[in-house]
């Protein structure tokens, strides 16, 4: 069945998942794969068509996550910056981050395909709280592939997965990072096609996983678009800022902005020990054009020619591409890419800390500090998307020399 057949995208992707002018996007995948994509899709925009899965999604997003999140002035945060700083608190939903609004949304498509088993992949282990929690909420066996690295230094967020009923599969091929995570639930659910779902939880990979992704985090964007106008009186935010890493809460914190070319859309990426060494994430400062995860995109290259190992003190940025729909903002000028150390997000988180009493997450601390590098006016509304919060990431922050 065809997309637009049931519905039209709201955003510039086409049937095909190319975005943009078509450099972007796509799905670059073997014949066994790509039979799962199409049934994925047919899925996807039946569900989107049909009210009650709608209703329902939302419902959930209200009841169960506690949306809408508050859209919050940081009255010393903007006395400190001398403009006017608003943080999205995804922060505040279940679970503790922007992840499970993605998460409710496929958990119901999979139940609805008739699918018992889900797989999910996750780095700083957000989307594997969200997804394993989804699991035990609609009855589904979840299956969570996580890389040996970031086990170690997540531990906190394992536990959570396994009190919510998940079996948590170590990857230790490459680097035990994000990439062999995604590597090794993309085969899982190649073997396992008739009774498995692959709920990605970053708008990575290849289509429709990109569209849906960014569809259900939309819902970020859609309430600050609502929130500004009654707060501040100005009709939309100057500036929208968000951490990427694959690209899910940045998605979801644009997608309403995306065709409002007054609103300022600010991409921060992990620049790690430093965009000039090789320790870093910075896919869209200093990437190239490649195929990554079955979707032609950004990605970091060694010397070589290959996909780089990509570094971040955080476990949710250390990915050596970015989505698609990323990547075409970023090429296109939409977004304005800037990139943060780890010793700067470390100092932005405890600024934040300092200032409001709010522990950001790492991921969430490289968006913050985005506001030492950009000049702002009285007057400007500055919205950074606060993806989540900062429980799991307490040992870092504590170990860490780069502190104010």
């Amino acid at each position: 069945m065809s997309p637009t057949s049931v519905r039209k995208h709201r955003m510039p992707v086409n049937d095909s998942g190319f975005y943009g002018d078509g450099r972007f996007g796509g799905a670059f995948v073997a014949p066994e794969l790509k039979a799962n994509l199409d049934e994925l899709a047919d899925a996807y925009y039946e569900a989107m068509a049909d009210m009650n899965f709608m209703n329902e999604y939302r419902q959930l997003l209200r009841d169960y996550v506690g949306r809408p999140t508050p859209l919050y002035k940081a009255e010393r945060m903007s006395c400190h910056y001398g403009t006017n700083i608003y943080l999205k608190r995804e922060d505040l939903n279940h679970t503790g981050a922007h992840k499970i609004n993605n998460a409710i949304a496929m958990g119901l498509l999979a139940r609805r395909m008739g699918k018992r088993r889900v797989i999910a992949e996750t780095g700083a282990g957000q989307h594997g709280v969200a997804t394993a929690t989804v699991c035990a909420l609609l009855g589904l066996e979840c299956t969570v592939f996580m890389g040996e690295t970031d086990i170690r230094r997540q531990r906190h967020n394992v536990e959570r997965m396994l009190m919510l009923g998940a079996g948590v599969k170590s990857v230790k091929a490459g680097t035990g990072t994000l990439t062999d995570a995604v590597n090794e639930a993309l085969a899982d659910w190649c073997r396992n096609r008739s009774e498995a779902f692959y709920l990605m939880g970053s708008a990575v990979g290849p289509h429709p996983y990109p569209e849906m992704v960014a569809e259900f985090q939309s819902v970020i964007s859609e309430e600050i678009k609502a929130q500004v106008p009654v707060l501040t009186g100005k009709p939309l935010p100057d500036y929208v800022i968000a951490c990427v890493g694959g690209g899910s809460n940045a998605a979801g914190a644009f997608f309403n902005f995306i065709d409002e070319p007054s609103v300022r859309l600010v991409a921060v990426e992990a620049a790690g020990l430093g965009v000039e060494t090789c320790k870093h994430a910075a896919t869209m400062t200093l990437g190239s054009e490649a195929v990554l995860h079955g979707s032609r995109t950004l990605v970091i290259k060694d010397n070589d020619g290959g996909v780089a190992e990509p570094y971040s003190i955080s476990a949710g940025l250390d990915y050596p591409g970015v989505g698609p729909l990323q990547a075409w903002l970023a090429a296109s000028g939409r977004t304005s890419v800037l990139s943060a150390t780890d010793c700067e997000a470390i100092a932005a988180a405890y600024r934040l800390t300092r200032l409001e009493g709010i522990i950001p997450a790492m991921e969430s601390s490289h968006a913050l500090a985005a506001l030492d590098k950009l000049q702002f006016n009285p007057d400007d509304v500055v919205v950074v998307n606060l993806s989540g919060r900062g429980d799991k990431d307490i040992d870092t922050f504590l170990s860490h020399k780069c502190t104010e």
